[in-house]
């Protein structure tokens, strides 16, 4: 099923309307005030200045002091409920930004976008912890993607709008008023529509102090050492954006050389172009958390961010062009790339780790998880604030700092995926299977979602493993022969995805023994272990006989075991058709459309030998 067929189905479209609404929301109301001060407050530079730069800090500061109780609130209660009390919150508020925009009550406009913030801190943890309870394990990249899209689309044209009514001679307040209680009302009316959202924490016991709650959450984000890295890969997303959009008003015009319509073209052509990265990430993952388009985005970032700087730099010659003069001007096109390409990676980047943190945190502690999410956000933001500023000062333009933000991504994405070797190593996973097969996934929701169980699959490749690894849903440890686990171009992979080398008895008894005491450990663990009973690589293309091997693991651990065949991988790259005699030789087959078709889980105590072997060649049938 397409992600798109998800905004057809009450599980998710009530929902994704009422979080774009509030997007839309957030960001009508702040550029309405903007403009409000900018415009028709006959206000000095000073006092503009000082709103303009006090304005994000009061939207900031709830998710500083509130996240941590916006966590619990998500975790112990029903999230429905939640949702309908904060959308009428937000009606309130914004039936008092009326009254601020018609009186210019500066100070009530503060506590608006104060209130607003508030609104948004609250809303944040349900907004990500709700969706691996509305979805299934293989919507969550693409629920996630159209989530991304939604609020990045809404993000601008709530831009776009507060600006624009907001500057309608005479009735600029009405209509900004207007339009921010009826989009208001009109989420408020979605959220009615969202199906109920159990508490996944109702016994919790809820701490009222935000300081020590704040400490106790990211204590939680902290346990999972990948989680933590997830979230400080997403602050720094944070991080970078904000660099950028606080530029964009600076680059345009004096880089580029335009006047308002060129800032809109310019946000515009960054949200659709994350918006389109977001929605591509569940074809390019198969619908599955693919955390290996994580350094690809990285990589994305920099290289763009890079070419936006020698695209065009130092001060234009033009000066006040419309967005069309400006396209039509000589390498305009390839700035309009550079933006557009920048958001594609960045969605690349920022969906598949929203995914990874709901798929790996608890799902009692997720919403808290998220809460933490926000904090960290929140203070990177900040630091992007004075990031900026701080260049500023030392007399960089704008893009000289986007320059210095991309050369900065190299760094901090090194450091993370130096932490977590699992993000490049699923890259390379991701990019050889992608590279060398086509691959067809046939029965993927018979690997249970939970707990542990035992996959076992027919031997035909040395890529097996990976091909497993790439389109396996879960986690999962593979037993290989220690020679294959030991060849030097794939070590680094099967290291860091805990795979066990295994040898003969007459080989080396003390791996084997090894082999079956980590196997055991791990379904202790929970987690999912495949095995190739067959013992080693098909020489001709069929199923070799079932070792005892299985009977052994089953012995000491009573697991389900989920049977499961690869076809028509014989004679593609890395199979012993083109390598046996000793002499490789070029693959027949490149590309290799290939299928991997897993059974329903057989219960350890009705599990045959014989019959799971005869079980995998027929899921073979006639292809291997």
């Amino acid at each position: 099923m397409s992600q798109f067929a998800l905004l057809g189905q009450r599980r998710f479209a009530p929902f994704f309307w009422t979080q774009a609404l509030g997007a839309f929301n957030d960001n009508a109301f702040r550029n309405a005030l903007v403009m409000l001060v900018a415009t028709q407050m006959a206000l000095d530079d000073r006092s503009v200045s000082l709103y303009a730069n006090l304005a994000p800090a009061l939207f900031i500061l709830p998710f500083f002091l509130f996240s941590a109780t916006a966590g619990q609130l998500a975790e112990k209660y029903e999230k429905t409920r939640i949702i309908r009390a904060v959308k009428l919150f937000e009606i309130a508020a914004m039936v008092l930004a009326a009254i601020g925009f018609h009186t210019h009550d500066t100070t009530l406009l503060l506590v608006v976008l104060f209130l607003m913030g508030l609104h948004s801190t609250t809303f944040g943890p349900i907004k990500y912890a709700i969706l691996p309870q509305a979805l299934e394990a293989g919507e969550l990249v693409g629920g996630n993607g159209l989530v991304e899209m939604g609020t990045q689309l809404a993000m601008l044209v709530g831009m776009i709008a507060g600006n624009s009514l907001m500057l309608v001679a005479g009735i600029g307040p009405w209509l900004a008023s207007a339009a921010t209680i009826a989009v208001a009302v009109a989420g408020y009316l979605a959220s009615r529509r969202i199906p109920l959202a159990p508490a996944t924490a109702p016994g919790l016991k809820f701490n009222w102090n935000p300081f020590s709650e704040t400490a106790r959450v990211l204590g939680i984000v902290r346990r999972d050492r990948a989680v933590f890295n997830a979230v400080l890969g997403i602050s720094w997303f944070w991080f970078f954006g904000t660099v950028l959009i606080a530029q964009v008003p600076n680059y345009t015009r004096e880089t580029l050389g335009g006047d308002g319509s060129v800032i809109t073209l310019v946000l515009t052509l960054f949200s659709i172009g994350t918006g389109v990265g977001a929605l591509l990430c569940e074809r390019m993952s198969g619908k599955r958390v693919e955390i290996g388009l994580v350094p690809l985005g990285a990589f994305g970032l920099t290289v763009f961010g890079v070419d936006l700087y020698f695209a065009r730099h130092g001060v234009a010659l033009a000066q006040g062009l419309d967005w069309l003069a400006f396209l039509r001007g000589a390498g305009s096109w390839r700035v309009a790339l550079d933006l557009t390409l920048i958001g594609v990676f960045a969605g690349f980047y920022v969906v598949p780790l929203f995914a990874f943190v709901q798929a790996r945190a608890p799902r009692e502690q997720l919403s808290r998880v998220i809460a933490g999410n926000n904090i960290v956000n929140a203070l990177l933001i900040v630091l992007a604030a004075g990031f900026g500023l701080g260049l500023g000062a030392l007399g960089f333009d704008a893009v000289e700092t986007f320059l210095a933000a991309a050369l900065l991504n190299v760094l901090v994405a090194a450091y993370i995926f130096t932490l977590v070797p699992e993000f490049p190593m699923r890259f390379v996973t991701w990019v050889l299977v992608n590279t060398l097969y086509r691959v067809r996934v046939e029965g993927a929701r018979h690997v249970p979602e939970e707990g542990p169980a035992l996959l076992v699959c027919n031997h035909v490749s040395f890529m097996d493993p990976l091909l497993l690894m790439a389109n396996l849903r879960r986690p999962t440890r593979f037993v290989m022969y220690y020679r294959i686990f030991n060849i030097p171009l794939l070590r680094f992979v099967f290291r860091t995805a805990k795979a066990i080398p295994i040898a003969g008895q007459k080989e080396d008894p003390a791996v084997l023994a090894a082999a079956y005491e980590a196997i055991d450990q791990a379904l202790a663990a929970g987690e999912v272990v495949c095995i190739f009973p067959e013992g080693g690589l098909t020489g001709d293309g069929e199923i070799g006989p079932f070792r005892p091997g299985v009977l052994r693991i089953l012995e000491r651990r009573q697991v389900p075991v989920v049977p499961m065949a690869l076809r028509g991988l014989w004679g593609s790259v890395w199979s012993r058709r083109d390598t046996r005699l000793g002499r490789a030789r070029l693959p027949r087959r490149f590309r290799a459309r290939i299928e991997l078709v897993i059974d329903a889980p057989v219960a350890p105590e009705r599990l045959r030998l014989d019959a799971l072997e005869a079980r995998v060649r027929e899921l073979r049938g006639t292809l291997a």
